[in-house]
């Protein structure tokens, strides 16, 4: 039973750290500023110009980019994981990213973008991969009701590779001019300017995180089983399909507008289950705010590292992804839960 000091404790300390987190990349870049500054141009009084036009225009923008995506795809990793009682489960591992970025890259090619409404119906499409692809990886792995970890892993191998080779075959055709911006959004970028894209990302990961919460006693109860939770009155195939849809819209919105961004539904859930425990109905907030942190950070870090220039963050969160699922792999394996 989750008490109010927990979830006061959980919330507060994620909310304090992205705010901290928020402040530093707000300050950080290829034109240093100061707090004073930031605070100034935020609170609306005399500012250098300069300062008003990095901090309004490029990075605020930028930064509740990296958290809304990195809060949305930690809730779909949380989801994913709760589904199917396994700490390997996330959008990228599974495939599912894959399958929003070849709905992504359709939509670019086909001229959605720009436009609010295009916004939206960039969203719907790669909504609409993701959650194709996540159907043939439940399609594939199911065995018997159950996914064992081993088929699981190879549907979201098989899957993700057959989404890969589709955008490479699309890409190929596509004209010289427009294959740069469409190879670096691949790789995982926050640069997307404006609030138009932030606004679109922000709804669509509400309505999922809010369907994905609707269902944390749910998801509690099926980690004892579908045959225990269905006494208890869970309807585990309807649960199923909330969360797989909720989990491929969550996956969808993020990738259309930054790319994607692979391990931050691996990490950070596991991360934030280990300090708070596996209760998804402080879980799934906790995390989700850690997950944005995680991202602002990370992309904070692909800023400056290398400035002028700038790394894409998705190349990031691989170098702290990959470690990490190989030592969650061979430690599953080392205590025989494969």
């Amino acid at each position: 039973m989750i008490t109010r000091r927990q979830a006061f404790l959980g919330t507060g300390g994620v909310a304090v750290a992205l705010a901290a987190v928020s402040a530093a990349a707000l300050t950080l870049g290829a034109a240093p500023l100061t707090l004073s500054e930031v605070v100034s141009v935020l609170l609306g009084r005399e500012a250098p110009e300069l300062a008003a036009t990095v901090v309004l225009g490029l990075r605020l923008p930028r930064i509740l980019l990296a958290a809304v995506a990195g809060a949305g795809l930690t809730v779909a990793g949380v989801a994913f994981q709760a589904l199917t009682r396994n700490p390997l489960a996330d959008p990228a591992v599974l495939g599912v990213a894959s399958g929003a970025a070849f709905g992504a890259v359709v939509g670019q090619l086909a001229g959605l973008e720009g436009s609010l409404l295009a916004a939206f119906g960039l969203s719907a499409v790669a909504f609409a991969g993701a959650l194709v692809a996540a159907a043939a990886v439940y399609l594939i792995a199911a065995v018997g009701g159950r996914l064992p970890i081993q088929t699981l892993l190879l549907a979201g191998v098989i899957t993700g590779l057959f989404f890969s080779a589709a955008i490479t075959l699309i890409i190929s055709l596509v004209d010289l001019a427009r294959l740069g911006g469409i190879l670096h959004w691949l790789m995982g970028s926050l640069g997307t300017l404006g609030y138009r894209p932030v606004g679109v990302m922000a709804l669509g990961c509400a309505v999922g995180t809010g369907a994905v919460y609707a269902q944390a006693r749910a998801l509690n109860l099926l980690a004892l089983g579908e045959e225990s939770a269905l006494q208890l009155g869970v309807e585990a195939e309807r649960v199923k399909r909330v969360i797989f849809v909720a989990a491929s819209l969550l996956t969808g919105v993020v990738v259309a507008h930054t790319g994607p961004i692979g391990f931050v539904g691996l990490i950070v859930p596991h991360a934030v289950r280990l300090a708070v425990g596996s209760d998804n109905r402080l879980l799934i907030p906790v995390a989700a705010g850690a997950g944005a942190t995680f991202l602002v950070f990370a992309d904070t870090l692909a800023r400056v590292a290398v400035r002028p220039a700038e790394l894409p963050v998705g190349v990031i969160t691989a170098f702290c992804g990959a470690p990490f699922f190989v030592y969650l792999l061979r430690t599953r394996f080392r205590r025989g839960l494969a």
